[in-house]
């Protein structure tokens, strides 16, 4: 069918799905976050005959004052939760929730508690290379399954090039003094915006969510969202 100009293939015209922007705060090294990550991308996926989605990663350091060489991570966390039993108790529990989501948590491998701030560097950096959920990704696995060292930057940069990133830009994003600095801007500005906890999602700038949680309170999320994230338009007979 050809009209006016325009020729448009016989049931080629469909409506455009509306669009749902998806702000996520989160730090590399929170096991609820990589839970979070899965969840939210079941929920996606469940919508994606319905909507149309743009996700973007936002840093969030839960321990800004680590040293540039980590710490200990099962001493750390023992001593943060109250013991080695404790320690025990509530990771065995993460990894079982974890499991349930296909994720592997393996915490025996993890040895160093790392700064995040070079990691938030790349991922962000990685953002204008429309590799961002990738590398995201990449450092939650490399951390958690791996248990690969994510205080130095030879395995930052590796993980980040595995997944896609060019070499060149993850070493150049935790060389910069400005993009480590911004790091720490960005994670000022979310904070002025409550959030004292990850992960926390923002859908398109006015709905927060808190928490790792179940797929289908995303999708509802979604559908209240449905008005607003479609366009506005002028129908036959109606007001403009």
């Amino acid at each position: 069918m050809e009209k006016a100009g325009i020729a448009i293939k016989e049931g080629g015209l469909k409506s455009l799905k509306p669009v749902i922007k998806i702000d996520v705060v989160s730090d590399v090294v929170c096991p609820w976050c990589y839970i979070g990550k899965r969840r939210l991308e079941k929920a996606m996926t469940m919508a994606s005959d319905k909507f149309t989605f743009e996700v973007t990663y936002h840093p969030f350091e839960l321990n800004p004052t680590t040293p540039p060489s980590g710490f200990n991570q099962r001493e750390y966390l023992a001593e943060k939760f109250g013991g080695q039993e404790r320690y025990d108790s509530i990771t065995g529990h993460t990894s079982g929730v974890a499991a349930q989501e296909g994720l592997v948590m393996n915490y025996d491998k993890q040895v160093i508690l790392p700064n995040t701030r070079k990691a938030h560097a790349i991922i962000f950096a990685s953002q204008s290379e429309k590799a961002q959920i990738e590398v995201t990704e990449a450092f939650f696995k490399a951390y958690f399954t791996d248990g690969v060292d994510l205080s130095k930057d030879e395995n930052l940069i590796s993980v980040a090039e595995a997944a896609g990133l060019d070499r060149n830009i993850a070493e150049t994003a935790i060389n910069s003094q400005a993009v480590i600095d911004s790091i720490s801007e960005q994670e000022h500005e979310i904070q002025k915006l409550g959030v004292r906890g990850v992960p926390f999602y923002i859908f398109n700038s006015e709905h927060g969510v808190s928490g790792a949680q179940a797929p289908e309170t995303f999708l509802n999320v979604f559908n209240e969202l449905k008005s607003s994230a479609t366009g506005d338009t002028c129908e036959i007979g109606g007001e403009c």
